[in-house]
């Protein structure tokens, strides 16, 4: 099982993370910014649990993300 956590105040919209893993996000037409499907928010941070099959292309997405605004942990 994986965590994956997303500060969305700061996200830029870039559209890296839906690029990779798309199956885990989506761009808010509302704001331009991209969510965390399934985030649940703690203060402006928004975390989901996911299996293990998701994990690499979050890290990537992670990885690339230009803020550095999406953090990916095994648990």
């Amino acid at each position: 099982m994986i965590v994956i956590t997303h500060q969305r105040d700061k996200c830029i919209g870039c559209n890296y993370c839906i690029e990779l893993a798309p199956d885990r996000w989506a761009m808010s037409k509302k704001d331009g910014k991209c969510t965390l499907i399934g985030g649940k928010d703690r203060k402006g941070f928004y975390t989901v649990h996911a299996t293990d099959d998701e994990l690499e292309a979050n890290k990537e997405a992670a990885k690339v993300c230009p803020v550095k605004i999406i953090h990916v942990k095994q648990i």
